[in-house]
Protein backbone atom coordinates (compact mmCIF):
# COMPACT_ATOMS: atom_id res chain seq x y z
CA UNK A 1 0.00 0.00 0.00
CA UNK A 2 1.39 3.50 -1.03
CA UNK A 3 1.51 6.56 1.62
CA UNK A 4 -1.52 8.16 2.21
CA UNK A 5 -0.90 11.97 1.51
CA UNK A 6 -1.99 14.20 3.85
CA UNK A 7 -1.72 18.27 3.83
CA UNK A 8 -1.89 20.32 7.45
CA UNK A 9 -3.00 23.52 6.50
CA UNK A 10 -2.41 25.76 9.70
CA UNK A 11 -1.99 29.83 10.75
CA UNK A 12 -0.07 28.54 13.09
CA UNK A 13 2.88 25.93 13.19
CA UNK A 14 -0.17 22.95 12.83
CA UNK A 15 1.31 20.85 16.11
CA UNK A 16 -2.43 20.52 16.85
CA UNK A 17 -2.91 18.51 13.59
CA UNK A 18 -0.23 16.91 13.76
CA UNK A 19 -0.51 15.74 17.49
CA UNK A 20 -4.09 14.24 16.32
CA UNK A 21 -2.94 12.56 13.02
CA UNK A 22 -0.46 10.59 15.05
CA UNK A 23 -2.46 9.49 17.86
CA UNK A 24 -5.01 8.01 14.69
CA UNK A 25 -2.00 7.06 12.60
CA UNK A 26 -0.88 5.05 16.23
CA UNK A 27 -4.24 2.72 16.03
CA UNK A 28 -3.04 1.40 12.59
CA UNK A 29 -0.39 -0.94 11.69
CA UNK A 30 3.18 -0.55 10.61
CA UNK A 31 1.65 -1.51 7.14
CA UNK A 32 -0.73 1.92 7.01
CA UNK A 33 1.89 4.74 6.75
CA UNK A 34 1.15 8.42 5.96
CA UNK A 35 3.10 10.94 3.70
CA UNK A 36 2.30 13.96 5.82
CA UNK A 37 3.02 17.41 4.50
CA UNK A 38 2.76 20.78 6.53
CA UNK A 39 2.00 23.61 5.67
CA UNK A 40 2.28 26.66 8.12
CA UNK A 41 1.53 30.02 8.85
CA UNK A 42 -1.36 30.15 5.97
CA UNK A 43 -2.97 33.78 6.44
CA UNK A 44 -4.01 34.77 2.97
CA UNK A 45 -5.90 33.17 0.09
CA UNK A 46 -2.62 33.76 -2.60
CA UNK A 47 -0.28 31.45 -0.26
CA UNK A 48 -3.34 29.24 0.30
CA UNK A 49 -4.24 28.50 -3.52
CA UNK A 50 -1.49 26.42 -4.80
CA UNK A 51 -1.70 24.38 -2.15
CA UNK A 52 -4.47 23.39 -2.46
CA UNK A 53 -4.02 22.44 -6.20
CA UNK A 54 -1.38 20.73 -4.87
CA UNK A 55 -3.35 18.80 -2.48
CA UNK A 56 -5.45 18.32 -5.18
CA UNK A 57 -3.13 16.77 -7.59
CA UNK A 58 -2.09 14.38 -4.69
CA UNK A 59 -5.83 13.88 -3.84
CA UNK A 60 -4.32 14.54 -0.35
CA UNK A 61 -6.22 13.88 2.86
CA UNK A 62 -6.95 17.76 4.12
CA UNK A 63 -6.15 18.40 7.72
CA UNK A 64 -6.89 22.15 9.11
CA UNK A 65 -6.94 24.07 12.26
CA UNK A 66 -7.40 27.41 10.26
CA UNK A 67 -9.13 30.45 12.83
CA UNK A 68 -10.04 32.53 9.76
CA UNK A 69 -13.27 31.95 8.90
CA UNK A 70 -12.74 33.26 5.14
CA UNK A 71 -9.85 31.10 4.38
CA UNK A 72 -11.60 28.12 6.40
CA UNK A 73 -13.97 28.40 3.64
CA UNK A 74 -12.23 28.45 1.05
CA UNK A 75 -10.70 25.35 1.75
CA UNK A 76 -14.29 23.87 2.73
CA UNK A 77 -15.17 25.29 -0.95
CA UNK A 78 -12.21 24.04 -2.56
CA UNK A 79 -12.95 19.98 -1.10
CA UNK A 80 -16.56 20.13 -2.07
CA UNK A 81 -15.72 21.07 -5.60
CA UNK A 82 -12.76 18.80 -6.19
CA UNK A 83 -14.43 15.58 -3.96
CA UNK A 84 -11.18 15.86 -1.45
CA UNK A 85 -11.48 14.86 2.34
CA UNK A 86 -11.53 17.50 4.89
CA UNK A 87 -11.02 17.27 8.26
CA UNK A 88 -11.52 20.49 9.98
CA UNK A 89 -10.81 20.53 13.46
CA UNK A 90 -11.30 24.09 14.79
CA UNK A 91 -14.65 25.33 12.92
CA UNK A 92 -17.05 22.48 14.41
CA UNK A 93 -15.85 23.39 18.28
CA UNK A 94 -15.77 27.05 17.66
CA UNK A 95 -19.24 27.19 16.03
CA UNK A 96 -20.66 25.46 18.86
CA UNK A 97 -18.88 27.67 21.79
CA UNK A 98 -19.57 30.53 19.91
CA UNK A 99 -23.08 29.92 19.58
CA UNK A 100 -23.65 29.08 23.06
CA UNK A 101 -21.53 31.90 24.43
CA UNK A 102 -23.28 34.53 21.91
CA UNK A 103 -19.63 35.34 21.11
CA UNK A 104 -17.69 35.91 18.15
CA UNK A 105 -14.61 33.82 17.61
CA UNK A 106 -11.66 36.43 17.48
CA UNK A 107 -10.14 34.47 14.72
CA UNK A 108 -6.33 35.19 16.13
CA UNK A 109 -3.76 32.79 14.40
CA UNK A 110 -1.53 30.97 16.81
CA UNK A 111 -3.30 32.48 20.18
CA UNK A 112 -2.44 28.73 21.91
CA UNK A 113 1.07 29.62 21.41
CA UNK A 114 1.58 33.69 22.42
CA UNK A 115 4.53 34.40 24.38
CA UNK A 116 2.96 34.34 27.85
CA UNK A 117 3.97 33.40 31.22
CA UNK A 118 3.27 30.14 31.29
CA UNK A 119 5.16 29.79 27.62
CA UNK A 120 8.28 30.90 29.79
CA UNK A 121 7.93 28.64 32.72
CA UNK A 122 7.83 26.04 29.87
CA UNK A 123 10.94 26.73 28.43
CA UNK A 124 12.59 26.71 31.86
CA UNK A 125 11.54 23.75 32.82
CA UNK A 126 12.95 22.51 29.74
CA UNK A 127 16.19 24.23 30.36
CA UNK A 128 16.48 22.59 33.40
CA UNK A 129 15.96 19.11 31.95
CA UNK A 130 18.75 19.71 30.10
CA UNK A 131 20.71 21.15 32.86
CA UNK A 132 19.66 18.23 35.34
CA UNK A 133 20.03 15.04 32.66
CA UNK A 134 21.24 12.16 33.62
CA UNK A 135 22.69 13.66 37.18
CA UNK A 136 25.58 16.02 35.39
CA UNK A 137 24.74 18.32 38.52
CA UNK A 138 23.36 16.68 42.02
CA UNK A 139 22.24 19.93 42.92
CA UNK A 140 19.37 19.80 40.90
CA UNK A 141 17.59 17.23 42.87
CA UNK A 142 16.59 19.47 45.37
CA UNK A 143 15.21 21.79 43.37
CA UNK A 144 13.32 19.40 41.03
CA UNK A 145 9.36 18.67 40.36
CA UNK A 146 10.09 15.48 39.95
CA UNK A 147 13.44 13.14 40.23
CA UNK A 148 13.57 9.78 37.92
CA UNK A 149 15.68 6.90 38.80
CA UNK A 150 16.73 4.59 37.05
CA UNK A 151 18.99 1.95 34.87
CA UNK A 152 20.47 3.05 31.74
CA UNK A 153 17.65 2.80 28.85
CA UNK A 154 14.57 3.17 31.19
CA UNK A 155 13.65 6.17 29.61
CA UNK A 156 14.53 8.75 32.20
CA UNK A 157 15.77 11.43 29.31
CA UNK A 158 12.75 11.24 27.05
CA UNK A 159 10.51 11.65 30.03
CA UNK A 160 12.17 14.61 31.84
CA UNK A 161 11.84 16.15 28.10
CA UNK A 162 8.11 15.18 27.82
CA UNK A 163 7.27 15.98 31.62
CA UNK A 164 9.39 19.52 31.14
CA UNK A 165 6.76 19.95 28.27
CA UNK A 166 4.17 20.19 30.79
CA UNK A 167 5.93 22.55 32.91
CA UNK A 168 7.83 20.60 35.60
CA UNK A 169 11.11 20.55 36.50
CA UNK A 170 12.30 17.24 36.27
CA UNK A 171 16.01 16.08 37.27
CA UNK A 172 16.89 12.08 36.41
CA UNK A 173 19.47 10.15 38.07
CA UNK A 174 21.46 6.99 36.49
CA UNK A 175 21.59 4.14 38.61
CA UNK A 176 25.00 2.07 38.55
CA UNK A 177 26.37 -0.31 41.21
CA UNK A 178 29.46 0.54 42.99
CA UNK A 179 28.47 3.91 42.12
CA UNK A 180 27.82 6.12 45.17
CA UNK A 181 24.81 7.88 44.69
CA UNK A 182 24.69 11.78 45.63
CA UNK A 183 23.76 13.12 49.37
CA UNK A 184 21.27 15.59 47.80
CA UNK A 185 19.54 12.50 46.67
CA UNK A 186 18.49 11.50 50.44
CA UNK A 187 17.20 14.97 50.93
CA UNK A 188 14.28 15.00 47.95
CA UNK A 189 10.75 14.06 49.67
CA UNK A 190 10.03 10.76 48.88
CA UNK A 191 6.64 11.72 46.59
CA UNK A 192 8.83 13.28 44.07
CA UNK A 193 11.00 10.08 43.24
CA UNK A 194 9.94 8.14 40.73
CA UNK A 195 11.63 5.12 40.02
CA UNK A 196 11.40 3.50 36.30
CA UNK A 197 11.89 -0.46 35.97
CA UNK A 198 11.32 -2.82 33.40
CA UNK A 199 11.47 -7.06 32.93
CA UNK A 200 14.75 -8.55 32.81
CA UNK A 201 14.21 -10.01 29.40
CA UNK A 202 12.59 -6.50 28.02
CA UNK A 203 15.89 -4.75 29.26
CA UNK A 204 18.20 -6.90 27.85
CA UNK A 205 16.16 -6.62 24.57
CA UNK A 206 16.77 -3.54 23.78
CA UNK A 207 19.99 -2.75 25.31
CA UNK A 208 20.88 -5.67 22.64
CA UNK A 209 19.08 -3.51 19.57
CA UNK A 210 20.80 -0.08 20.92
CA UNK A 211 24.37 -1.93 20.48
CA UNK A 212 23.31 -3.13 16.95
CA UNK A 213 22.25 0.29 16.15
CA UNK A 214 25.84 1.40 16.83
CA UNK A 215 27.26 -1.02 15.47
CA UNK A 216 28.38 -2.63 18.82
CA UNK A 217 29.44 -6.23 20.08
CA UNK A 218 26.77 -7.94 22.15
CA UNK A 219 29.38 -9.13 24.14
CA UNK A 220 29.64 -6.47 26.79
CA UNK A 221 28.47 -6.13 30.33
CA UNK A 222 26.08 -3.75 28.66
CA UNK A 223 23.62 -6.68 27.74
CA UNK A 224 24.88 -9.17 29.81
CA UNK A 225 22.26 -10.88 31.61
CA UNK A 226 23.46 -11.60 34.83
CA UNK A 227 25.17 -7.69 34.90
CA UNK A 228 22.16 -6.36 33.64
CA UNK A 229 20.35 -8.10 36.50
CA UNK A 230 22.45 -7.03 39.60
CA UNK A 231 21.47 -3.33 38.12
CA UNK A 232 17.30 -4.08 38.11
CA UNK A 233 18.01 -5.94 41.55
CA UNK A 234 20.48 -2.51 42.91
CA UNK A 235 17.61 -0.19 41.64
CA UNK A 236 14.89 -2.09 43.04
CA UNK A 237 16.85 -1.61 46.12
CA UNK A 238 17.29 1.81 45.87
CA UNK A 239 13.68 2.08 45.06
CA UNK A 240 12.44 0.43 48.04
CA UNK A 241 15.13 2.40 50.62
CA UNK A 242 13.83 5.59 49.12
CA UNK A 243 10.05 4.70 49.45
CA UNK A 244 10.26 6.03 45.48
CA UNK A 245 6.83 4.93 43.62
CA UNK A 246 7.66 2.50 41.15
CA UNK A 247 6.81 2.12 37.55
CA UNK A 248 6.83 -0.45 35.31
CA UNK A 249 7.67 1.24 31.70
CA UNK A 250 8.13 -1.48 29.30
CA UNK A 251 4.56 -1.88 28.07
CA UNK A 252 4.12 2.35 28.34
CA UNK A 253 4.53 4.64 25.81
CA UNK A 254 6.59 8.30 27.24
CA UNK A 255 2.92 9.86 27.05
CA UNK A 256 1.71 6.74 29.19
CA UNK A 257 4.29 7.63 31.84
CA UNK A 258 4.32 10.92 31.76
CA UNK A 259 0.44 10.90 32.33
CA UNK A 260 0.70 8.53 35.30
CA UNK A 261 3.04 10.47 36.74
CA UNK A 262 1.43 13.50 36.83
CA UNK A 263 -1.16 11.92 38.79
CA UNK A 264 1.17 10.51 41.17
CA UNK A 265 3.09 13.45 42.77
Amino acid sequence: MSAIPIFIISDSIGETARTVIAAVNAQFPASVTLKIQRFPFITDQKTLTPILQDAHQEQAIIVSTLVNHTLQETVTQFCQVKHLTLIDLLSPLTTAISERSQTASLETPGSLRKLDEHYFHRISAMEFAVRYDDGQDPRGLLEADIVLLGVSRTSKTPLSMYLANQNYRVANLPLIPNVPLPKELFKVPAHKIIGLTMPLSTLLKIRQERLATLGLPQTTNYSNMTTVGDELAYANQIFEQLNATTINVADRSIEETASLIQTLI
